[in-house]
Parts: structure tokens; sequence; C-alpha cells
């Protein structure tokens, strides 16, 4: 028999034949939970049992997609019991309970609806537009997960920092409460992720300083992870006595003890604001998802115990025996339940689908928001802020002062902006790119974070959720790939998986890229951007220098402030001091600080330096830098060239591109990241098919990782062998 039927008639033979038995000897007076409140619990948990049925039932037809089951996990409706409308909570895909019971304490919803919509994939699913069956709701705040395998743990980390933040620096229109409390939950095979993992760390490293951190992480721990099992007592030992995270242990398969677990959790987070682990026991009663058939790799009798856990025949019998419910209303209840389910399906299946690739990629770029207008920083307010650097700021300077004095004046104009990162706060950073910021704004503002991208990137994230606007920074390019899917599968897919319901602004800064010749090899020197151009939403910025990194910082701010939009910001590291192009003494790498509204780059302008018709010479990054000093000694040849800096790498601004080398019938691109997965790929496809007419060629790094010292630049384009390629091509 199919496992949701056979648990389905267990629960219906031993409600009409008197077999039920409680799991404890609490009663409802015990744990303060009122008989209403109780039924109304019970409801939300036969609800979504009934929606598990329903949704096999719907797959096995071919109009129900991706099935991953509630069944056995319905005492988490507890939480939505013991928490506020308004804590927001990141839910594990088995938490349909939860939103089920959340929704009914809220009038006007209807979440059986909007569920069996998004069952159906149809595009008037209110959470994701038909892309996913996903849990979510904006009006719940619950946003959407699409793949709980603890990646969305770092950003409930953040959020729970974030309310705390937002107080100290006075920010007090934020979606979440000064006394709210998060929750993130999970099963206990996410719980070994090093993602998780990482999320406990630091929730526990800042709650151990006294940093407030309201949060209940809620373990769901059925015993199993798809096929491979829990070791007993793994999760009791592992997180009962972990330092600053308060252990709470409860049955979610007993309605009584699963409230009582739940209510002291919240408790404890909403007036400790510290962060809470909720063991709560669970059982899961089917296979893992879809058609897994767990008989392949469980035994019968294993199963038979688990079918004896099912939390429906514990809450009923505790509602009978309270008198709180006969059987009969029981059965009545629930049969009501499966038919008013069944009419709805038979609706939601021939509500309009997404038809067109134009709907489904219509939500990647989230929606521009209508700000009330900002009051500008006053004169005054900038002298002050600038104060001991006055002698300075009128002089030429090299790329990283220009990017420290234009962050200062970004959380000068903008209130709820923060800076985060490793080292960023009075050290000012590795290269000194935020000097003076933690001194001008404070630790509130200016955040020093543990050694953990995952949490850096996490902290961004929800920090955004509550409406304040993070601009992160990475301290090298190769060490994001510890945490790539913190931008990857959290923050740019929140908007698509919410149809822009939710959104995660933020500016992430990167010192990265190549040229670095006495530092770090390959871990400091990291030469590909692959993992953020194929990212779909995400705006990748790559300044070439000082004048331009200011510039478009401030427009990497504007896009994630008014555009909500994810951006990432490269600095190239080997440019950050670099003063002179051809000639020791020149200075003509450095640039005078521009004030705010002077010289504006917005998103798709290109740079220009430069009108020869020759050759048009398309880079980016260094590739400008040795691309100019190039272009002088190819000029000494009698080839006149242009260098185009293309500055922004995603989306890729081909309509300028394109213009700007039209007047050439020759063009080198010169890239500065490897052959293989680099731009130069996307630009030689790019000429090839829009502008076929015109040779093409490409000087790109070997694939080839950079070591150290005088060999650091031997894989790389330089000047001399950009002229020989160019020369080359023109010649040719």
């Amino acid at each position: 028999m199919d496992a949701a039927q056979q648990v389905h008639e267990q629960f219906l033979a031993a409600l009409d034949g008197g077999t039920l038995r409680r799991r404890s000897n609490l009663g409802l007076a015990d744990v303060g939970l009122a008989p209403a409140r109780a039924a109304a619990l019970f409801h939300s948990q036969m609800t979504s049992r009934q929606m598990d049925r329903l949704s096999r039932t719907l797959q096995g037809r071919g109009e129900g997609f991706y099935t991953i089951g509630s069944s056995g996990h319905e005492g988490n409706a507890t939480l939505a019991e013991a928490l506020r409308i308004d804590d927001i909570a990141f839910l594990h895909y088995r938490d349909a309970a939860f939103q089920l019971h959340r929704a009914g304490r809220v009038p006007g919803e209807n979440p059986t609806w909007d569920m069996l919509l998004s069952f159906a994939a149809s595009a008037e699913d209110p959470i994701s537009g038909g892309r996913h069956k996903v849990l979510g709701s904006k009006s719940l705040m619950i946003p959407p997960q699409t793949s709980t395998i603890a990646s969305h743990l770092p950003k409930a980390v953040g959020a729970a920092f974030s309310i705390g933040i937002a107080r100290r620096i006075g920010v007090t229109d934020t979606p979440l409460s000064p006394d709210g409390v998060v929750l993130a939950s999970f099963g206990d095979a996410s719980a070994n992720h090093s993602t998780a993992l990482g999320a406990f760390n630091t929730a526990a490293w800042a709650a151990f300083q006294g940093t407030p951190m309201p949060i209940v992480f809620l373990c769901e721990d059925n015993g199993i992870g798809i096929s491979t099992r829990t070791p007993t007592g793994w999760i009791e030992a592992n997180f009962s006595n972990r330092a600053g995270l308060h252990y709470i242990a409860c049955d979610g398969c007993d309605l009584v003890d699963a409230w009582r677990g739940a209510a002291e959790a919240v408790e404890f987070a909403r007036v400790r604001r510290k962060p809470v682990f909720l063991h709560m026991k669970t059982v899961r009663l089917y296979g893992h998802a879809g058609s897994d058939a767990q008989g392949v790799y469980l035994s019968r009798e294993h199963i038979r115990r688990d079918e004896a856990r099912d939390p429906l025949l514990a809450s009923a019998a505790l509602l009978i025996e309270e008198g709180v419910m006969t059987a009969a209303q029981i059965r009545e209840a629930y049969d009501t339940i499966e038919a008013t389910l069944a009419r709805q399906a038979e609706l939601a299946i021939h509500r309009p689908k997404l038809e067109t690739a134009e709907a489904v990629m219509a939500s990647i770029v989230p929606p521009k928001r209508n700000l009330p207008a900002r009051p500008m920083p006053t004169p005054a307010q900038r002298a002050a802020l600038f104060a001991s650097d006055a002698a300075q700021i009128d002089k030429p300077q090299h790329m990283a002062r220009l990017i420290s004095w234009a962050l200062a004046d970004l959380l000068l104009a903008h209130p709820n902006a923060i800076v985060c990162g490793e080292d960023v706060g009075p050290k000012g950073g590795v290269y000194n790119a935020t000097a003076k910021l933690h001194q001008r704004f404070g630790s509130a503002r200016v955040i020093n974070t543990l050694l953990d991208e995952q949490s850096i990137l996490g902290l961004a994230i929800g920090a955004a959720h509550n409406g304040l606007l993070p601009i992160p920074e990475i301290q090298f390019l190769a060490y994001v790939h510890n945490a790539e899917d913190q931008i990857r599968g959290e923050a740019a897919t929140l908007s698509f998986f919410s149809n822009g319901a939710f959104t995660n602004p933020m500016v992430v800064r990167i010192a990265g890229l190549p040229y670095q010749k006495g530092f770090g090899g390959h871990f400091h020197n990291d030469n590909s951007l692959a993992v953020f151009r194929d990212i779909p939403g995400v705006v990748l910025a790559v300044p070439s220098n000082g004048r331009d990194a200011v510039a478009m910082l401030r427009e990497c701010v504007r896009l994630a402030d008014e555009e909500q939009r994810v951006v990432v910001f490269v600095e190239p590291i080997a440019l950050y001091m670099t003063r002179d192009l051809h000639a020791e003494g020149d200075g003509q790498w450095t640039s005078a600080y521009q004030a705010p509204g002077a010289g504006a780059i917005r998103l798709g302008e290109i740079g220009q330096h430069g009108a020869g018709t020759d050759l048009a010479i398309v880079t980016y990054g260094n590739g400008v830098f040795y691309s100019r000093q190039a272009e002088k000694l190819l000029a000494e040849q009698g080839v006149a060239a242009r260098v185009i800096d293309l500055r922004w790498l995603a989306p890729l601004a081909e309509d300028a591109l394109l213009a700007a080398a039209a007047p050439c019938d020759r063009v080198l691109i010169v890239d500065e990241c490897r052959v293989t997965g680099s731009q130069s790929e996307a630009l030689m496809a790019l000429f090839a098919t829009r502008a076929p007419g015109k040779r093409v060629a490409r000087i790109a790094a070997t694939d080839s990782f950079i070591p150290l010292a005088r060999a650091a630049t031997l894989t790389l384009p330089s000047r001399d062998s950009i002229v020989a390629a160019a020369l080359e091509l023109v010649s040719g």
C-alpha cells in the first residue's frame, strides 16, 4: 500500500476503533495551552496532513510537482502559535503546518488555496508566481526557501543580529520589531552541514560577547537524512552544551510537550535576546520526497514503529481525553478538510501557468522602489566628517583612499547603511579601503565580523530583510568561494522565487584580481569572475581607477537602495595604491575626490580613452591599466587605438560596447581572467554574432593558478604582450 494511504487508514482505524493513546501524561492545563488553541493547532495539523496526501495525488496525475511532505512534522505548528505574526520565519521544507497555523491567526488569509496554486505551479501562486513549490508568504513574514539544506541559517542569524543593530543606530522603521524573534528551522541531517555549523557558531560567538541574538534554531529531528540515519543521541550530544547556545528538547509528536518546548524557547529568545536550540523530536512518515520509497533502505519493522509515532494519533487522543473534541467531531473535521481541499485542487490545476520565457524571468530583477526624498548631508556635515582629511581631500589620491572617502560619504547619506566584514573596523581593512570608517561611525555601523564568509554574507542578507542597506566586504576574491552559495542560492534567487515580494539588496565589496607580485599566491591573486557572471540578476562591477571606483560605488549603492539589486563590486588589489601610469612620479593613475553628485557613472555606461580607429582594445580592471600603457607604445609605432573600459561585466552593456568599437575594424580583447571561463569568451561570441565583419582577437591569462613573487605575472597579459598582439592583429 502507498505509505500515505497506509498512515491515513491507520489514523481512521484508530479514531473509529477507540485505540488512540496519548504520548505523555501532561495535560493542556499543565502547559497553559487553552483548549480552543489546542483545537486550532490540531486543525492545522490535520490540514497539513491532508495537503500532503493531496499533493501526492496531484503529482501522480501529472498536475503536481516536486513533493516534499510534512507528515510527521506537524508539531512545528506549535512554533506558529508561540511566535508573533511579525516574527520572521525562515522555514524548513517540512513546515507546512507552521504556515497553515500562522495563516489561521490572520483574518482574510486563504493558505490552502495559495499552497494548492503552488502545488499546481500556477502563475497565480502568490509567493513564487508558479516558479517553484515553496512555503512562503509576504503577509505572514515567511520568506520562501527553495532548498533549506542549512543555506538559510546564516541569513536568519543576520536578521536576528540586525534587530539590535537597527536599534543602536536609530533606524526605527524596520520590518522586524525591536523585540522580535527570528525562527530558523531545519532537519537533523542539515545540522551537520558546514553552513549550519557556521551559523550556530556565529550566533553563539555573538551571544557569548553579550551581543543580542534573538533567534530560535528549530531542529526537527526525524532521525534520518534521505536514507542516511542520524546516530542516536547525536543532536543532543552535539548541541546541549554549546557555549552561548541555550538548549531545549521536546517531543514534536506530542502536542502538549511540543507546545511546552516552543513556548519556552520563544520566551527565552524574546526576553533574554539570546539564541536557543530547540531540539524537537519528529518522525518522517513517508519517504524523503516524491517517489522515494523508504522501504528500500528501512525495514518494515522500523517503518511500523515510525507510523506508531504519528503526531495526529497523539493529538486526537489528547483532545478526546481532555474533552475538547469527540472522535466523531475529529472524523468529521478531517473528512471535511479532505473534501474542501479536493474541490479547491480541481480549481487550482486549471489556473493559468507561466507560458513564456519573459514571464519566467520577470522577477529576476526586483521591482524598483518609490523612495521618499532623503535629505542630503549639508556642507557642514561633510566638512565635519572629513575634518581630519581636509589637507588631502582636494589632492589627487590612489584608489584605496578614494574608496574609503566614498564609503564615508555613503554612510553619511544613508543612515541605514552598514559596512561589515573581517578587519573592516579599527584596522581599516587589509588594504586600508575602510580607513577611519569605524572612527567616524562606530562599531554598530562598521562591524568587525568573525572569520567566516558565509556569516558575513548571511549578515548582509538578513540585515537587508530588516530594511538595512548592507555593504559587506569579502577580504579576497578567492575567499568568496567558501560562501558563494549565499550569493547564488540565497541572495540572487529571493526576488525570483518570491515574485519580487522579498528582496535582499546589498553591495558586496571584494578585493581581488591578479598582478600582486609579492603576496599570497593564488589565494590572494584569484583571476576568475565566472562565479558571479552566470548568476541571473546579479550586477558585477569592476572599476579600473579611483575616479571610476568612487562613481561606480555610488551607483552600486543606488542600485541596491532604489532598485533592490544584489551587486558585486570587485576592487583590483594591484591598483589600490597605484599612482603612476607611464613613468615614476607621473601621478596619472591618481584622481581628485569628487563630491557626491559629480561625475556620475550609471549602470551600463562604459569608459573610453582615445579615439583611434585602427584598433579597439576592449578590457576592464587591471587590463585597462596595461592597455593604456600599450596604447602609448602603439601610437609611437603609428597605430591609433582606443581603450574601451567595460566597467560593468554583468549585465554586459552590449549595445554601448558595439557602438564604441564601431569605428574600428579590428578589436583586441584583453582579459586578466583565465582563457577558460573568462569574460573574453562572451565577448568573442558577441562580436562574432553581432559584428561579424570585424577581425577580433583576444589575449587572456593562461589556465593556471597564480604563483608567488616575480613569477606572479608570467601567466597574465602584460603591456608588452598586449602591444605584440595588437601589432599582429593590425598588420594581419
